[in-house]
């Protein structure tokens, strides 16, 4: 990894600010190219965690932390990144066949949506000059790596006027990270940062790629993001076994010809009913959490629409106590989280979110309580686990757009 420079909160001004600096302006470069500059979520996801590879339904929304990229067009075929808080300049060509190379670092996740579009048959008549810095917090969890692939192809398509819909900026993204970086994740990051609307959540079916945005009306309550900074070194590996357990519980129940397409097609009321052909005790706790989570996931957004947020806190508790005993990918650093958030004042729900095994968690918490609520909460977990948490309090944002 390059070597970080010290973080700071990054605004737009800023970025144009240092892209003069590094870059030149007008006059001086030769460069009579416009900056153009975008803006890209983080996302948090409310309910419906390791279900999307499961036929399920998820719940994410865009929240207001950024990554903000700063673009202009060159005179000649040149590409040239940087960034705020990494010391290197990477340089490209658009003529290059773009391959993964661990020294290119960040420039993988660009040079990978580059690969995807000369795939497709975009082509860029020049090169062009990038300073991207961020306000997400790296591997938090919150899609910091997402919104970096989305915020870079939206800025690329919306330059060269390729006008690639949202959609397919999401599907690009995935793509990116299928093929490029070796990453088999699934649509909802790419898809709700690139989608995303403020004062909205999105009930995302991930089979289908579509979406209904449902009214987020928080009222005074405000999602806190809880952070473990906990490096995950377990989560792939653990994360495929998990699938492997899913999928055999699905080839148990079909076996029994039970018809379902999917452990999601699944109702409580029906896994009750057919549960005892699966013997195995584990795969019985795995295919439980997905049919479970799915249906707290409906239950949550008919919570939302009808402004019963108590009901909403409840089944992220619900949630979270289902990733710990039935699925089994928390772990102390979250569990401890949860547990300090559920006993503080103005504290209605928690839960871990992402993939687990460190990461982030969030938490529902009253706004006048959010300052007590963090203090109180870092010093419990600080106890129990010897090191810092990261903890701040978020609302929802827009997905990619030009500033």
């Amino acid at each position: 990894m390059s070597s970080k420079k010290e973080r700071f909160e990054v605004t737009p001004e800023l970025l144009k600010e240092n892209f003069i600096k590094i870059y030149g302006d007008k006059a001086q470069s030769g460069n009579s190219n416009e900056i153009r500059m975008f803006a890209s979520p983080a996302r948090i996801n409310i309910i419906g965690e390791h279900i999307d590879y499961n036929g399920g339904k998820v719940f994410p929304t865009a929240i207001d932390k950024y990554l903000y990229c700063a673009i202009r067009k060159r005179n000649d075929s040149k590409i040239i990144y940087n960034d705020l808080f990494f010391n290197s300049t990477y340089t490209f060509d658009t003529n290059d066949n773009f391959a993964f190379d661990q020294k290119n670092d960040y420039a993988n996740f660009l040079n990978g949506i580059l690969s995807c579009m000369k795939k497709q048959g975009y082509k860029f008549p020049c090169g062009f000059e990038v300073l991207i810095a961020s306000n997400v917090p790296s591997a938090g969890g919150i899609s910091s790596s997402s919104a970096l692939e989305c915020g870079f192809a939206w800025a690329v398509s919306e330059t060269f006027g390729f006008n690639i819909s949202r959609k397919d900026i999401a599907l690009m993204g995935q793509q990116s990270e299928h093929e490029f970086m070796n990453v088999n994740c699934g649509i909802m990051d790419q898809y709700i940062i690139a989608t995303g609307k403020k004062d909205t959540a999105e009930l995302i079916d991930c089979a289908k790629v579509e979406h209904e945005y449902v009214p987020l009306k928080l009222g005074d309550y405000r999602f806190i993001v809880m952070n473990t900074k906990k490096k995950r070194r377990l989560a792939d590996s653990k994360y495929n076994e998990r699938r492997a357990q899913c999928e055999e519980g699905l080839a148990i129940l079909k076996a029994a010809a039970i018809p379902l397409t999917d452990l999601c097609s699944l109702t409580p009321a029906r896994f009750e009913e057919c549960k005892a052909v699966i013997k195995d005790e584990v795969i019985l706790r795995r295919v439980r959490h997905c049919v479970t989570e799915n249906d707290r996931v409906l239950r949550a957004v008919e919570a939302l629409k009808a402004d019963n947020l108590q009901e909403l806190g409840k089944l992220l508790y619900e949630s979270h106590n289902s990733l710990r005993d039935d699925y089994e990918v928390t772990g102390i650093e979250l569990d401890t989280l949860v547990n300090a958030a559920s006993r503080q004042k103005g504290c209605i729900g928690a839960r871990m979110t992402g993939a687990g095994f460190g990461g982030c968690a969030i938490a529902l918490v009253h706004k006048d309580e959010v300052e007590q609520f963090i203090k109180n909460v870092q010093s419990e977990y600080t106890k129990i686990v010897g090191y810092e948490g990261g903890f701040f309090a978020c609302s929802s944002g827009d997905g990619v757009r030009e500033l």
